[in-house]
């Protein structure tokens, strides 16, 4: 009876536990005419030249890649700061919110790759995904011919290996998570990691950036979010050990929007640890 009764709030939980807040897909907004702008992510106040806003007004597109089970609202500060900076933005959403197989979402986002370019005229994308949508664009790139259409990937708390999280639901006797195709395929020793984990984690000329923090609650063990073969991993509390940063955090947090902007621009990683 105890079982029956909290089985389906643990199958909710277990949504928002590898949840990243999917984004609904909306067009970008155009990027401010000024000659300078200020993004507000330290307390000196870190601004963008003039040059810097034109360079990333007239590079590549970014799609913002959001997780499971999210909502467009929650990806939009980390939008509006990409925006102020000058890129153009979408913000992509997972079908089904995130909860189905994960190759069948990566079709998806492959179409929606191909919107944007075809929009935009451009050759490439760069992609900035959080949690399971660091999966699906990483499927995408690897496995649906996506080197030829992504420049830069940078994923935030990604269970690139897997999640101890994604598994309790079947140590607890309730069934392989609840149902929940993704959170199975997100499970340590699942099919469909050891598919996607086989070979070259990095391929073709795709510039890799892979973002974690100590203090991700979700991802389990936090190295699992890494990868290998000419990637720059980057764990936030190495150059900042007291910041405080859990896994929707990373969504939020400046220093981390430091260095996904160090990393869309192809600069050092010098994380900012007193960005706000």
């Amino acid at each position: 009876m105890l079982l029956r009764k909290i089985a389906p709030a643990l199958a909710v939980t277990v949504a928002a536990v590898l949840a990243a807040p999917a984004a609904a897909v909306a067009a970008p907004d155009r990027p401010a005419a000024s000659a300078s702008a200020t993004a507000a992510v330290s307390g000196e106040r870190v601004t963008s030249t003039a040059a810097e806003i034109a360079a990333a007004a007239a590079g590549n597109p970014v799609i913002v890649v959001g997780g499971l089970s999210g909502i467009a609202s929650a990806y939009e500060p980390l939008a509006s700061r990409l925006r102020v900076d000058g890129y153009r933005v979408w913000v992509y959403q997972l079908p089904n919110l995130g909860l189905g197989d994960i190759p069948t979402s990566a079709r998806a986002f492959s179409s929606f790759v191909g919107q944007v370019r075809a929009s935009t005229g451009a050759a490439k994308v760069d992609v900035v995904a959080h949690s399971e949508g660091g999966l699906v664009s990483r499927y995408f790139i690897k496995s649906l011919g996506g080197t030829s259409s992504v420049d830069r990937y940078v994923s935030l708390g990604t269970p690139q290996y897997g999640t101890y999280v994604a598994n309790i639901v079947k140590f607890l006797g309730l069934g392989s998570c609840a149902g929940i195709v993704a959170c199975q395929q997100m499970s340590i020793g699942s099919s469909f990691l050891a598919g996607l984990n086989a070979g070259d984690d990095t391929p073709g000329t795709v510039r890799w950036t892979a973002v974690r923090t100590l203090q991700d609650e979700l991802v389990r063990p936090v190295d699992n979010a890494t990868l290998a073969d000419g990637v720059t991993n980057v764990l936030i509390q190495s150059a900042c050990p007291l910041r405080v940063v859990g896994h929707l955090g990373l969504v939020l947090d400046g220093t981390t929007y430091t260095v996904i902007r160090q990393a869309l621009r192809d600069q050092p990683i010098r994380p900012n640890c007193f960005a706000l």
